[in-house]
């Protein structure tokens, strides 16, 4: 069976997959995945991702700073960000957001980065891709006081509760997810995934983190989206071919990607 599959979160910029893109594009071709975006967190993750996007023509590119490297943003860099955001295929701002796990880098900073790219994005009206770690009250206070509802964008890899979801709905944001939705002990994000409208849903990778089960434990890949929106088709009770294609419109529509 042939899908219509998006991975809308892949780091084919990283490292340990930048040396293999030919060989991962054709893998997740042959797995249906006709469009990938590649994700920025700093200034070399944003250009490599706009160097794929602009080798590729299934790859498209959002570009930004990651709350973990808030401390190291200059001037420079949202001014390069200005820039970056109106090239054709950068779809969007991001990952940013919040990372409270490791606490390493102030708050205050992470906030003021934050909502510097969300002011950004407004400007150009594109979506933001938002990187949500032990920080969900604050990123919905964040959205809520920038009116990021304006633009609307991705949760990103979601950890959160129905309740939060619902937040993030009524910000005009999609609710993608990733491999841990496969894991067995993962019955929060399957509640979630359950509990959202069909037409707000979208599927990722995160590759080359968060490897879906039955590959948990290896590199993950872009081919590996078919797991996620399997699970998600078999919690929803619906076909893979009808979740592929509603994530696959989904997407399109998020980004502003015609055709």
């Amino acid at each position: 069976m042939t899908l219509s599959l998006f991975d809308t979160h892949t780091h084919l910029n990283d490292a340990d997959l930048l040396a293999r893109t030919e060989e991962l594009l054709v893998r997740a071709q042959e797995a249906g995945v006709l469009r990938l975006v590649v994700p920025g967190y700093d200034r070399e993750s944003s250009l490599r991702a706009m160097d794929l996007a602009s080798r590729y023509e299934s790859v498209y590119a959002v570009v930004g700073y990651h709350p973990q490297d808030a401390r190291a943003v200059k001037e420079q860099d949202f001014a390069d960000l200005e820039r970056w955001i109106n090239d054709a295929k950068v779809v969007g701002i991001g990952e940013i957001g919040l990372d409270y796990h490791y606490d390493d880098t102030p708050r205050e900073i992470q906030a003021d980065v934050f909502r510097r790219q969300i002011a950004i994005a407004k400007r150009v009206k594109k979506p933001i891709v938002i990187h949500d770690r032990d920080a969900h009250g604050d990123i919905v206070n964040i959205l809520r006081e920038e009116n990021a509802k304006e633009i609307g964008g991705i949760m990103h890899c979601f950890s959160g509760s129905v309740e939060m979801a619902i937040d993030c709905l009524n910000l005009n944001f999609y609710i993608s997810f990733a491999g841990p939705v496969t894991f067995k002990n993962a019955l929060r994000p399957q509640e979630v995934a359950l509990n959202i409208p069909l037409d707000r849903l979208l599927v990722e990778t995160d590759a080359p983190y968060l490897t879906p089960v039955p590959h948990r434990g290896k590199q993950n890949e872009p081919a590996n989206v078919r797991l996620v929106a399997e699970k998600l088709a078999q919690l929803r009770g619906i076909s893979v071919n009808e979740l592929a294609q509603v994530t696959y419109e989904n997407a399109n529509r998020i980004f502003g990607i015609k055709g």
